[in-house]
């Protein structure tokens, strides 16, 4: 038998003001550079167009099917500061997805509390601390506590999974690139990472993954129109392990649109499935308790991965100087931001490390490029980088400052004392 893996991202970032520094912060630093209007706005908007009818719609038919010997199940991972926002504009979305998680046929999947680039700093002691709030805030709004990992848009390498093994996961998830597949491997089986004695990997199959997710309205596309009947036939002639259909849950509604029926096919598909012999659903957990490992996965830091673009590679959020030049700011702000003791600083400095502000930067061109504008709400990849430098050099002018005032000292200023104190010491 060969589980379907079926497993959904939701996270919306809370979007930078056009920014233009005048001094005045009366209602708080986060409305000072975050746009609360359109932050609304957004998560209605999508909210409207994807989570209420998607949502409604798999809870309808997991109710549907309960009583079958083979049940339909699903699984999410749901960014904090999502779930932040349905607390704050949509109580009843958020009591929504607490009764799908207690069908008991649906699996809450934990990732970074800021949907963060962390993982990608040279220590990673801000990505486990993210990771944990994650997992206690999934546990006090959702009533589950996770046991498989993501991380922010699948990135990964080894010593990202040591450390989430270290954590007491049982499972982490990642791209199934062919590039770290030697050989006979397939992304439809489970696998060890290099480093770790008891973790294991599951792949996206990003190929049955991307027919749903980006192909399913492209009249180009040679499998088009696809239909819940055709897409459960090229499922069941598969005859390995698991299949791990991972997407955007926007995929429903807000990136395909109702009216290219992705609807019905969302709301077809388990019937479908389910009626092949062959075929199963499982959540990641159930994945990992059913089969056992054939191989090891090894993915040096240089080589991460993620599910990003043709490279599947960092790229998407570090490829321009840019990126590189604001990712420096943002990683140097760390220690004096923990220093400062402040909640507020601490706050802003973890939301300006969502990994969305990266994206908007982007300047790949072709379709990666469109991907990318589609998302963004600046007008062109340049001007959301000098926004996001002109809300991070202020903010950084008021995090020293006040340490400055305060008498607060760090790791830099630390560095420069010590530099010049060997320098008065070689002149004597």
């Amino acid at each position: 038998m060969t589980s379907v893996c079926l497993y959904f991202q939701i996270h919306q970032p809370y979007r930078l003001k056009w920014f233009w520094p005048n001094g005045a912060n009366k209602d708080g630093l986060e409305d000072y550079y975050f746009d609360v209007g359109l932050n609304k706005w957004t998560f209605q908007k999508v909210a409207g167009k994807c989570y209420w009818p998607a949502t409604q719609n798999i809870l309808h038919n997991i109710d549907a099917l309960k009583g079958q010997n083979r049940k339909f199940k699903v699984s999410y991972s749901i960014s904090g500061i999502l779930l932040e926002q349905m607390e704050r504009w949509d109580r009843n979305l958020l009591d929504l997805f607490k009764q799908l998680g207690e069908t008991g046929c649906c699996e809450f999947v934990c990732e970074t509390q800021y949907h963060s680039l962390s993982g990608l700093f040279d220590y990673r002691e801000e990505f486990m601390e993210q990771v944990k709030a994650h997992r206690r805030t999934v546990k006090d709004l959702l009533g589950q506590e996770p046991k498989v990992f993501r991380n922010t848009e699948l990135l990964y390498h080894d010593d990202i999974a040591k450390e989430i093994e270290g954590l007491g996961f049982k499972a982490i998830m990642t791209e199934g690139i062919e590039r770290i597949l030697e050989g006979w491997k397939s992304p439809n089986y489970l696998y060890t990472p290099k480093k770790c004695k008891s973790l294991k990997v599951l792949l996206r199959n990003y190929k049955l993954s991307d027919d749903i997710g980006y192909r399913f309205s492209a009249k180009w596309w040679s499998g088009w129109p696809l239909t819940a009947e055709k897409y459960a036939d090229w499922l069941s002639w598969n005859n390995e392990d698991t299949l791990n259909i991972f997407m955007d849950y926007e995929t429903f509604g807000e990136h395909q649109w109702e009216d290219t029926g992705i609807f019905n096919f969302l709301n077809a598909l388990p019937y479908r499935i389910l009626e092949k012999a062959n075929l199963e659903f499982n959540t990641p957990s159930e994945v990992v308790e059913r089969y056992h490992p054939r191989g090891e996965i090894s993915v040096p830091w240089y080589e991460t991965v993620s599910w990003a673009d043709l490279e599947r590679d960092p790229s998407a959020w570090l490829g321009n100087h840019m990126q590189h030049l604001n990712f420096t700011e943002l990683k140097r702000l760390e220690d004096p931001v923990k220093k400062s003791g402040r909640e507020d600083f601490l706050r802003i400095w973890r939301m300006l490390g969502t990994s969305d502000h990266y994206y908007y930067m982007c300047t790949k061109g072709m379709g990666d490029g469109s991907v990318h504008e589609y998302f963004s709400h600046h007008g062109n990849p340049f001007d959301a980088a000098i926004n996001y430098h002109a809300v991070i050099t202020d903010f950084k002018e008021k995090v020293l400052t006040y340490n400055l005032k305060n008498g607060i000292r760090y790791w830099a200023e630390e560095e420069d004392t010590s530099a010049k104190e060997k320098t008065r010491k070689s002149k004597k």
